[in-house]
């Protein structure tokens, strides 16, 4: 089915701010684009970009979205959506349905086409298979990102992001379960931990009550200097890592 890589994760917040000022301050991140259509769902969504992939924040303007009800169940959870770029999504939303997986949706926006995994079949996280025709690369456009994402890109504080850590009672179960909807084997890490590498991430299984998105790994220029940045602003902190958004932001040189 060809190689997929990490195009965009999405977080949720009751509100924008202040959690995406924090992001963008601490990890020295800009934003790129808010789209002006997802006002029509009750929703408005800052996207940053971290190196070549897309850190998008969603939050609700009304009663009644589907952001909101995940942010009722998920019990302080922030991570939303694992975004990924294939060569075709369609095919990639058919080998999932024939596991079981649901499409919940389907965007048809050309040149992007985005099909998006039923969150309840995927468990811990919706996921979304896009591709826009005529697009390859990193660096290439990607509509979701406004038509000048690229220019946004800073990596004076941040270099990429480098990983995705999701949690579950039985995390090899789950990884089982992602790595058969990707189409990729899960390996054990260097701590005989589950994870799946795709070819610009790292997916990484941990133990946890519930099944969620818990964190997001970055690699920035100086560690000291980004936990700094997030104590200043009232994160709370632990090791290389601090909490903001509902996820775990770990940091690494």
């Amino acid at each position: 089915m060809g190689e997929i890589r990490l195009r965009q994760i999405c977080l949720v917040a009751p509100h924008l701010e202040p959690a995406v000022g924090h992001i963008a301050d601490i990890l020295g991140l800009e934003v790129c684009y808010r789209d002006p259509q997802v006002g029509k769902y009750g929703l408005e969504n800052p996207l940053l970009s971290a190196g070549t992939t897309l850190l998008e924040v969603i939050a609700p303007t009304q009663e009644g979205t589907a952001a909101g009800r995940f942010l009722e169940k998920s019990r302080g959870h922030g991570g939303y959506m694992v975004i990924l770029d294939c060569d075709d999504p369609d095919e990639r939303g058919r080998h999932a349905g024939s596991m079981g997986v649901r499409v919940a949706n389907v965007i048809d926006h050309p040149p992007y086409r985005g099909v998006q995994l039923h969150p309840r079949d995927c468990r811990a996280a919706f996921i979304e298979f896009n591709h826009t025709e005529g697009s390859d690369g990193m660096m290439a456009p990607y509509p979701p990102a406004g038509p000048d994402w690229q220019r946004s890109i800073r990596t004076d504080t941040t270099v990429a992001l480098t990983g995705v850590e999701l949690q579950s009672p039985d995390p090899w179960d789950l990884a089982r379960h992602w790595g058969g909807i990707f189409g990729i084997p899960v390996t054990p890490d260097e701590f005989e931990r589950p994870e799946i590498v795709l070819g610009n991430v790292r997916l990484r299984f941990r133990r946890g009550g519930s099944e969620a998105m818990t964190g997001l790994t970055f690699q920035v220029r100086d560690v000291p200097q980004v936990l700094g940045a997030a104590r200043s602003r009232g994160c709370p902190c632990g090791g290389d890592s601090f909490w903001l958004a509902g996820v775990t932001f770990h940091v690494v040189g």
